[in-house]
């Protein structure tokens, strides 16, 4: 996330539920990915896990950007 991305995170967020709700989300999957990514060795279900985790972190990324792309063109 870019810097100006977590100014807006930090201000709308008390307010705007949905998007601190989408960036914790967020935080949790890099979490667990760099957990499951610091191991050596990834048995057959973690690495289906990590593919699983993957997409759920670039699904909750793509709304997050698209509100936070909301916030920008409100603040112009």
């Amino acid at each position: 996330m870019e810097a100006k991305d977590l100014e807006i995170i930090e201000m709308h967020g008390a307010k705007d539920t949905q998007l601190k709700a989408l960036w914790e989300q967020h935080a949790t999957y890099e979490k667990m990915l760099d957990k499951l990514e610091s191991k050596s060795y990834l048995s057959d279900t973690e690495v289906q896990e990590m593919k699983e985790l993957k997409k759920k972190k670039l699904a909750g990324k793509t709304q997050l950007q698209s509100m936070l792309d909301k916030y920008r063109k409100s603040e112009a």
